[in-house]
């Protein structure tokens, strides 16, 4: 069997397979935006993690009464 030329490096993604957008352009799967969506493998770590913490953040916006605010 052939080695690989090169691994590819595995990159935390909050994905999990329910993409559609909802309320503030926000994935209703994930809590990313579209763009977010997007650029996300050109990201850096860090900026990737500070997404991912403020996920949780954009998931209670997202179902509660007042709906997503982009603080």
């Amino acid at each position: 069997m052939a080695e690989a030329a090169h691994t590819l490096p595995v990159i935390e993604s909050p994905c999990i397979q329910i993409c559609t957008l909802g309320p503030g352009n926000f994935c209703v799967g994930c809590f990313r935006t579209a763009e977010e969506i997007g650029d996300w493998l050109s990201y850096s770590a860090e900026q990737r993690q500070a997404i991912m913490a403020d996920l949780p953040r954009r998931a209670d916006s997202l179902f509660s009464d007042d709906g997503v605010s982009e603080d």
